[in-house]
């Protein structure tokens, strides 16, 4: 896959920090060091959050270590303060900082387009299109920031992170560490306004080098000849090489591999000569934009048709077909199912403690004498945001991560008069939470705060927390109390309680949704589908069919999906049970039954 052939690429680079935050579709970087690390001399964990670790590795590559920061495309954004201050301050070793966007999407809040960062940091930004190229980009990357003293944006998309192909690989290089660190306040301290002047302009002298060493570095192609030229980048690419071999085209394909600064002397060395021509990228109009500057600044007036001109989408992926399309092409036909497949949102895992959770808060705000309707479920980003689909049907908002106090102190300081709860992780909690949690217990907002704990970072696949007390690697850590650090910030109310423990949490539920002040309640819990991977499951559950009547109230109230219906009665899928027993707990006709 793609994130592994960058994890190769590491290695080739020798890269000796790596640091990151876990994002689909970026996680398999650091996963796949992580497996190989205690016989690699590298330093490869998580961080708490993409901010701190960008700014380890800023700390690792001024020393002139070699380093790579790894985040999905909404971590950027957490990151991005420091990004910014980094390209004025420069680095010694080369720094790659990957991001890794998410076209479609498929498993991000936002289409956002990262590509835009090359600009806005005033950093070089590089492309690939296929796992080889994510490898090999990792070693350019790595050169093309040292030659520069700058860290390079290494931005990939889904299809490129996720994609599996071949891969030639290079010869391993030994990990380049520290060398020492002198002080420097005009580059490092940015208090200083004239130094900050100078430093600009030190950057954009830096910028004016960089399409001339990525010549050297080859990230730039020309694919094919003809008068029909199409510009594309990262995974695009595939799309249109699709494209022009289903029907032999006469294309003359620049794929360009730096997406900033806009290679514009590339462009003009090889668009001369074109009849018109099609860019085909995904998300936004980037190259459209510039190549359309680029052309009218040399008084090139060649058509150019793209996401402006309506020939390709600008929300969703790409594919085949699309491009064809856009060059007035059909695609040829292929053998199809007649079946339409079915949408099937993701659902909580069997046995998942947030499910308890949940259901018992929506029992605790019934007997509260309150309607579902009334009360804002202000949720934040996890696996707990699946509580959104039916059956559940609990969350009204996950916007990003931490935001879930904050934005419930809003709603409650707008006037709404009923009551709010603010649902949010262990790891978000230490990711971005604590300071929402500070600032709703220090302006005394009346708020639920349900900090769903299962111990582990699970939606991105399972990765350590402060907590843990070993990481992936083996380096022994000193764990971070949740429960402390909750207490530190002295809300008025805070209880613990097992997620399993359901009626327990209704009647903390019950007792805290209504009274003033801030309360918090840990619900605490082991995911339940890592505990079967460690420990394996303990107990299940079957169906008694001579006591089942096929109500589905099982089926109904939980959402679990170990549980089917088969031959009008419901059936337990037993490799798929974890023995949570929630389905007992509201079977009218005591038909679930737990295996001896």
């Amino acid at each position: 896959m793609g994130n592994e052939a960058i994890a190769r690429g590491v290695l080739e680079a020798g890269v000796y920090i790596v640091t990151g935050y876990p994002g689909t579709p970026s996680s398999e970087v650091i996963m796949t060091l992580q497996e190989y690390s205690r016989d690699l001399d590298i330093y490869v964990e998580w961080s708490v959050n993409e901010r701190v670790a960008l700014e380890v590795a800023i700390g690792a590559a001024i020393s002139g270590a070699r380093a790579m920061a790894t985040m999905k495309a909404p971590g950027l954004n957490v990151a991005s303060d420091p990004l910014l201050s980094a390209a004025y301050s420069g680095v010694d070793g080369g720094l790659v900082v990957y991001v890794a966007d998410d076209p479609g999407p498929h498993t991000t809040q936002t289409e956002q387009d990262s590509r835009w960062y090359g600009e806005l940091a005033k950093l070089p930004l590089i492309s690939p299109s296929s796992p080889q190229e994510a490898k090999d980009y990792v070693v350019a990357g790595v050169e093309l920031s040292e030659a520069l003293g700058l860290p390079v944006l290494l931005r990939t998309t889904t299809r490129v992170s996720h994609t599996v192909g071949d891969v030639l690989l290079g010869e391993v290089k030994q990990p380049r560490k520290g060398r020492g660190f002198s002080k420097n306040p005009e580059r490092f301290v940015r208090a200083g306004m004239d130094w900050n002047l100078e430093r600009h302009k030190w950057l954009n002298s830096r910028l004016a080098r960089v399409e001339e060493l990525s010549a050297k570095l080859g990230l730039n192609k020309v694919i094919g000849a003809g008068e029909l030229c199409i510009v594309t980048e990262g995974a695009a690419l595939n799309y249109v090489l699709e494209a022009v071999e289903e029907y032999s085209l006469s294309a003359r394909v620049l794929k360009l591999g730096l997406l900033h600064p806009f290679p514009r002397g590339f462009i003009l060395d090889n668009i001369r000569g074109c009849r018109e021509i099609l860019v085909v990228e995904e998300l936004d109009p980037y190259i459209e934009q510039h190549l359309k500057t680029v052309l009218y600044d040399a008084g090139l007036f060649i058509p150019i048709r793209g996401k402006t001109t309506k020939h390709l989408p600008i929300e969703g992926e790409l594919d085949k077909s699309i491009v064809l399309n856009a060059l007035g092409l059909k695609q040829r036909d292929q053998p199809r199912s007649p079946h339409k497949t079915p949408r099937r949102p993701p659902p909580l895992c069997p046995g998942c403690p947030h499910r308890f959770t949940f259901l018992a808060l929506k029992r605790a705000i019934s007997k509260k004498g309150f309607k579902l309707s009334e009360v804002p479920i202000i949720g934040d980003i996890g696996c707990y945001a699946l509580s959104v689909y039916k059956p559940i049907d609990m969350l009204w908002t996950e916007h990003s991560m931490g935001a879930s106090v904050s934005m419930a102190m809003g709603l409650k300081l707008a006037g709404y008069d009923k009551p709010v709860v603010a649902v949010i992780g262990d790891s978000t909690l230490y990711h971005a939470g604590l300071q929402s949690l500070i600032e709703a217990v220090n302006k005394r907002v009346d708020l639920l705060v349900i900090v769903v704990d299962n111990g582990v970072v699970a939606m991105t696949g399972h990765q350590s927390t402060p907590a843990w007390s070993t990481s992936e690697t083996g380096r022994i850590l000193k764990p971070i109390s949740l429960d402390e650090l909750v207490k530190a910030v002295n809300p008025d109310e805070l209880r613990i309680v097992d997620s399993y423990n359901y009626d327990e949490l209704v009647g903390v539920f019950e007792e805290f949704i209504d009274k003033p002040g801030v309360k918090v309640v840990v619900s605490r819990h082991p995911c339940a589908l890592l505990e079967a991977r460690l420990k394996g499951v303990k107990t299940r559950y079957t169906v008694d069919v001579e006591l089942c009547k096929g109500c589905k109230a099982c089926l109904v109230v939980t959402g679990c999906p170990a549980i089917v219906m088969e031959g009008g009665r419901a059936r337990i899928i037993q490799e798929d049970c974890n023995g949570c027993g929630l389905c007992t707990r509201f079977c009218p006709y005591n038909a679930i039954k737990q295996m001896g």
